[in-house]
């Protein structure tokens, strides 16, 4: 699959990203469609199914590092997570514990879970959660691409938070809930989600990224996800009561901070930034700006 140089993150399919990631011809899919793992559920629904199920598994290399690598394919039912889905995505995760690769991949792109298999598909979250946490402790780094379309929403988010590090571009989104559902739960008077520009200054990476969650701003093309990537593959440094006060502490002094603020932009401000420019910056400026 030749791609080119710029290629749109935003644009490719789930395996055009897979293919510009990764060392070219290093890939070897696990579970490929060819074995037509499918949904068991979706056909209760006179639902289309997918012979991967909307989720790619396998490993590659990575500037010549071996890693495992997962990804979302959100033009299927927007990346949801469903019982098969889910079972590869956390498959994947626990042969990382055993076999020590230099790092998981992951490459985010759902709105959540799938409503035709909700229960399962929470579980499945929650199994790929574990997973996380199980090749973390064997000091394998799990670091998370997050550039779709469908963005992370939903189980994803959660899953997506878990990562050691994450890496976004502007265009995508992070958060636990759609802007559809805050909408629908609180009313367009406290969020509307038609007005696109709230949408992306509120769950944008952007926005991500001046909070501290995700690691790595960057451009909306393939080799600079590329790029980010390979710098995060670090030893991974496993859960312990220090770190979970730490991150404790942070959040207590961001609500302390921001708590009063009820638009991104005067949360901007706060930081010292001219929250006029932020919409139209570069990553590289607002990772300059950050950094000032």
């Amino acid at each position: 699959m030749k791609l080119t140089p710029h290629i749109s993150y935003l644009e490719a399919t789930a395996r055009q990203r897979i293919a510009g990631l990764l060392d070219t011809g290093t890939f070897r899919e696990i579970l490929p469609p060819t074995l037509q793992r499918i949904s068991p559920h979706l056909g209760l629904f006179d639902a289309p199914v997918a012979f991967d199920d909307g989720a790619i598994i396998g490993e590659g290399t990575l500037d010549g590092k071996p890693v495992f690598i997962f990804a979302q394919e959100g033009k299927f039912r927007g990346g949801s997570l469903g019982e098969v889905h889910a079972a590869k995505i956390a498959g994947l995760l626990l042969r990382a514990a055993a076999q020590k690769p230099q790092a998981v991949i992951g490459l985010f792109d759902s709105g959540g879970v799938r409503l035709e298999e909700a229960n399962a598909g929470e579980i499945g979250s929650t199994e790929i959660i574990r997973a996380i946490f199980e090749a973390q402790k064997a000091g394998v780094p799990v670091i998370g691409l997050i550039g779709g379309s469908c963005g992370c929403f939903g189980g994803a988010s959660i899953i997506s938070c878990c990562c050691d590090a994450l890496v976004a571009s502007e265009e995508g989104r992070l958060s636990v809930s759609g802007p559809e559902v805050i909408e629908t739960i609180m009313g367009v008077e406290a969020f509307d989600s038609r007005d696109r520009a709230l949408v992306w200054r509120t769950t944008g990476g952007k926005n991500r990224f001046l909070f501290g969650k995700v690691a790595t701003l960057v451009e909306d093309h393939i080799p600079a996800f590329r790029t980010a990537a390979a710098a995060l593959i670090t030893p991974s440094t496993p859960l312990s009561l220090d770190t979970l006060r730490a991150e404790r502490a942070r959040l207590e002094k961001r609500i302390k901070d921001f708590a009063a603020c009820t638009d991104a932009r005067q949360i901007w401000k706060k930081m010292g930034l001219d929250a006029d420019r932020v919409p139209d910056m570069t990553s590289e400026e607002l990772t300059a700006a950050k950094s000032a």
